[in-house]
């Protein structure tokens, strides 16, 4: 099989060592509110065929964005990529192309409103290199965020430059088509960051855990539950 770490960098081009413990030994807070807390919006996965989570799950060393996120909505972030016939990618996996996540379509994980995305950022050229021209306020790349109408926020990050076909205002029901994933932003290769948070402002929140319906993690299927690290999964 061909998989390549999926690195999702909307976490402020730091790094801090990992511990396998869980989420709250560097944010008691977050636990105490969110640790139980059960999703409002009937969400799906926001693709189709299998994809891979390269980062994802309760515990700081399968998470991935938990130690250096606190207060940007990342706490319970996803990083994931396509795979085919259990491959991240064709040939020798150097250019985006390369990749079957690059322009591989992307939907909405739960009806509500487009209230905030950006469309016009470059791919970073080379795989591995973030483009020179990326900073704090362009980390996410090409994103949207999905104001659920109930107090959640979905943000989807590093879409392909040009691929979004939904704008600010219009209203999404759940698995409209809303654009491509890419490799915009702080990202080292094709994927797609997802997260949940408690407010509409860009990397500004608190994150919160999100349940999916009705898909299979390593063809196992679950009904209502939270992908983890290392699993292939796809919408039932």
């Amino acid at each position: 099989m061909k998989y390549r770490t999926i690195f999702c960098a909307i976490v402020f081009l730091s790094c801090t060592a990992c511990t396998d413990t869980l989420i709250g030994d560097k944010g008691s807070i977050d636990e105490e509110l969110y640790l139980n807390y059960q999703t409002k919006t009937d969400l799906e996965l926001p693709f189709e065929g299998d994809w891979y989570v390269s980062f994802g799950g309760r515990t700081h060393l399968t998470g991935g964005h938990h130690f250096i996120t606190r207060g940007s909505g990342q706490r319970y972030a996803y990083d994931i990529g396509k795979l085919v016939d259990g491959n991240y990618f064709s040939g020798d996996g150097r250019t985006n192309e390369d990749t079957y996540t690059f322009g591989a379509r992307l939907n909405a994980p739960g009806a509500g409103k487009i209230i905030a995305l950006e469309n016009e950022i470059d791919d970073n050229y080379e795989i591995g290199t973030v483009n020179a021209d990326i900073d704090q306020s362009t980390i996410a790349g090409n994103y949207i965020m999905i104001d659920h109408l109930n107090g959640e926020y979905s943000m989807l990050a590093h879409f392909k430059k040009g691929s979004i076909i939904v704008k600010v205002g219009d209203i999404v029901a759940k698995g409209q088509e809303i654009g491509q994933a890419g490799n915009s932003g702080n990202s080292s290769s094709p994927h797609l960051h997802y997260h949940l948070q408690n407010t509409p402002n860009y990397l500004d929140g608190f994150g919160l855990p999100a349940q999916f319906k009705n898909y299979y993690a390593d063809d196992a299927l679950i009904t209502n539950g939270e992908p983890v690290q290392s699993q292939i999964i796809r919408k039932d």
